[in-house]
């Protein structure tokens, strides 16, 4: 579980980037999994696009992905999810310590959605 910190940090490591894959109205299956997982892998910090046909809620979406894939929801934004998910041997992003009584002073309820 990511603290607001952390949270936040992520969000601004994602500003510039663009989405690597999009949910469509085919929705969640197997293979979207799949190349969920192997951007994670290789990037740690993405975005996905939901897509209008997707015929899902977007935090559904991002909360099914995230724990079909074992990966945190950094933001969920619009039709945009941000997933996080350190690398397994070489993590190249490094997160700010998250605090030891379990979460920020001023952290976010729920950090999902900052419409």
């Amino acid at each position: 579980m990511l603290s607001g910190k952390q949270r936040r940090h992520l969000r601004s490591l994602a500003h510039d980037l663009k989405p690597i894959v999009q949910v469509g109205k085919g929705g969640i299956d197997d293979g979207l999994v799949g190349a969920v997982n192997q951007a994670l892998l290789d990037h740690e910090l993405i975005k996905v696009k939901v897509g209008e046909n997707a015929g899902m809620d977007r935090h559904a979406v991002a909360e099914d992905l995230a724990a079909r894939t074992q990966s945190d929801v950094a933001q969920v934004l619009g039709n945009i999810v941000i997933l996080y998910k350190a690398h397994p041997e070489q993590p190249t992003i490094v997160l700010p310590r998250a605090p030891a009584s379990g979460g920020d002073e001023q952290d976010e309820p729920d950090g999902l959605d900052d419409e």
